[in-house]
């Protein structure tokens, strides 16, 4: 499991000079194990899957990428029955299971094992209907958070920007972070932000002319849309100067803070809530869930739907219905 969990610095190792024989012999007979886990792009992700692989090797003794070979499905269903019995989520369960089921494809692609998938039939648990529905915001109270901060002083104009590029784009906290001054760029004659997203992956979304406004208010305030184009679009106000943007937890505490002010008490809210508030308007307002889904960069629709809460809105119910 070591080799398993050590590979980066190896191969760190072998991209900052020349590999001696000794080197290269030992990355040559690396375990596919290694390899999957080197290959996961996305940080998030990577952290994530070595706990859930760590977790099932705990659970089944394994010490070694050889071990694997001998994981049957009766392993996978009892390691199942005791994540089931610790009260993890049906979400939590599914990722640990997706985590083992991506480990074995990977290890029988690269014949490092014969036979089949092991992960393979064995149930996921069903998500209930209210799990992962992060809160979002109604119509109101978005409006007071995208009027909270000051219109007159620098802080407050940056921060007016960033609350539009959340509410109206739906962007994660850190795409909106790893925003540059080289990200808004014009394609067909409309202005777009080019969104780095998961696992490396590009999108383009229109820029919404309230954030394009408030952008530019932002941008002609600090003047530092004069800088070089790899500048990052938002930038911090205080401490040293280091050329670095607004970082993604600095995002989180900033909506944190004009939602305190603005009266706005949602349990649980955060940037993820201004993106389901997001995602939550265009459905509402007749957007197309497949659309929805490529703006938001979800790699699976079934994400995106968690979001759609049309059947839900309380001016629906029946209660309006009823007539005396």
């Amino acid at each position: 499991m070591t080799e398993l969990l050590t590979v980066e610095g190896d191969l760190q190792l072998a991209g900052e000079r020349r590999l001696s024989a000794i080197e290269f012999q030992g990355l040559a007979k690396m375990p596919a194990s290694t390899e999957w886990f080197a290959n996961l792009d996305n940080p998030r992700t990577r952290r994530a899957y070595q706990s859930d692989i760590a977790d099932f090797c705990q659970f089944a003794g394994i010490h070694g990428p050889e071990q694997f070979r001998v994981v049957n499905r009766a392993h996978v269903l009892a390691w199942r029955a005791t994540l089931e019995a610790r009260a993890m989520s049906g979400a939590s369960i599914r990722r640990k299971l997706a985590a083992l089921a991506s480990l074995f494809d990977h290890l029988l692609e690269s014949n490092a094992l014969g036979g089949s998938n092991p992960v393979h039939g064995v149930k996921r648990p069903k998500i209930e209907s209210n799990e992962g529905k992060t809160p979002a915001l109604g119509d109101h109270q978005a409006k007071a958070l995208l009027d909270a901060p000051d219109t007159e002083t620098l802080k407050g104009k940056r921060d007016r920007a960033i609350l539009a590029v959340l509410l109206y784009h739906g962007l994660r906290r850190e795409e909106a972070a790893r925003l540059c001054l080289d990200d808004i760029q014009e394609r067909r004659g409309i202005k777009h932000l080019r969104i780095h997203g998961k696992g490396g992956k590009l999108r383009y979304l229109p820029l919404h002319p309230v954030a394009a406004e408030r952008i530019h208010a932002y941008l002609e305030a600090s003047e530092h849309h004069q800088d070089h184009e790899l500048a990052p679009l938002f930038m911090p106000l205080r401490g040293p100067k280091t050329g670095e943007g607004i970082s993604a937890t600095g995002i989180y505490t900033l909506v944190g803070v004009y939602a305190k002010s603005a009266h706005i008490e949602v349990a649980g809210l955060g940037v993820h809530g201004l993106r389901a508030t997001a995602a939550t308007n265009a459905l509402e307002q007749g957007a197309d869930i497949a659309k929805v889904q490529q703006w938001l960069g979800h790699a699976n629709i079934s994400t995106t739907r968690i979001y759609d809460r049309r059947g839900d809105r309380a001016e629906d119910s029946p209660t309006f219905k009823v007539r005396y």
